[in-house]
Formats: structure tokens, C-alpha cells, sequence
């Protein structure tokens, strides 16, 4: 079992598999700041000053131990209060769609360079390089020797 478990995990598309989960996870930290650092902060202006990762609902009480603020979704979350944070959930679906569009631009680009290749290769495969002149010269040559044989 473990010589079938080596095989499997030294295969090609495994490695390629475990280098992708990798540069993901960095790409989703990159995005999650360009999200929560400099997207969400424009929605925000634009829509008057919201602050969409501090909107929640209370859902139960408050612990009478409780001292910090009353409108701190990190806050209340770490106290242990049940939350339904729908401004975080905004957060991450934009944070969602800013990646599945940057995988639509990479996908549409490497298509585009993938047609474009096959294009390239169609066209030297369909066009035959022009004949030089010494061939022409050799072939008028041959078809002379052969019309002098025929008489």
C-alpha cells in the first residue's frame, strides 16, 4: 500500500495539483487584502461611509462580563456572542468575484495564445517555403535532358 501511496503522490498532475493549491493560497491572501484593503474602502466612500465588515445582526445576548464595544463585530465574536455577520459575508462574495474574474482574464489568455499558436503553426504547415532558384534551374535543366532523350 505504501509503494502504491509513493507512486500516486510522485505523479506529474499531483505535483502540479499541490504547487497549484499553493500558489492559490498566496493569490487568495493578495486578493483578500486588495479586497478588504482597497476595494471594499471605495464601496465604502462610495456608499456614504459604510463599513461592510462591521455589519451584523445579534443573534443572542450579550455576556455580563462583556466590556468591550457594542459595535464591534470582531469584538462580540471573540466574547463568544452568536453573530449573523452579513457584512463579512459581502466581503468574501466580493472577494469571489474578483477571483473568478481574474481566472476568467488568465483562462481567456491562454486560450487567445493557444489559437493563436495553432494559427501560427496551421499557416507554416499550409504554405510551402517558395522554391529557390537553383531547384528551378535544376528541374528546367532535367526537363531539357529528358525532351533531347525523347527525340
Amino acid at each position: 500500500m505504501f509503494k502504491e501511496f509513493r507512486a500516486f503522490i510522485m505523479r506529474g498532475n499531483v505535483l502540479d495539483l499541490a504547487v497549484a493549491v499553493i500558489i492559490g493560497a498566496a493569490f487568495g491572501k493578495i486578493v483578500t487584502s486588495l479586497t478588504d484593503d482597497v476595494i471594499m474602502p471605495v464601496i465604502g466612500k462610495l456608499s456614504g461611509g459604510l463599513d461592510f465588515s462591521s455589519h451584523f445582526i445579534r443573534l443572542g445576548d450579550i455576556p455580563a462580563d462583556y466590556k468591550g464595544s457594542l459595535t464591534s463585530y470582531a469584538d462580540l465574536k471573540k466574547a463568544g456572542v452568536p453573530l449573523l455577520g452579513y457584512g463579512e459575508f459581502i466581503t468574501q462574495a466580493v472577494n469571489f468575484l474578483i477571483v473568478a474574474f481574474i481566472i476568467f482574464l488568465l483562462v481567456r489568455a491562454v486560450n487567445k495564445a493557444m489559437t493563436l499558436g495553432a494559427r501560427r503553426a496551421a499557416a507554416e504547415v499550409a504554405a510551402p517555403p517558395p522554391e529557390s532558384a537553383d531547384v528551378i534551374l535544376l528541374r528546367e535543366i532535367r526537363d531539357e535532358l529528358r525532351a533531347r532523350g525523347r527525340q
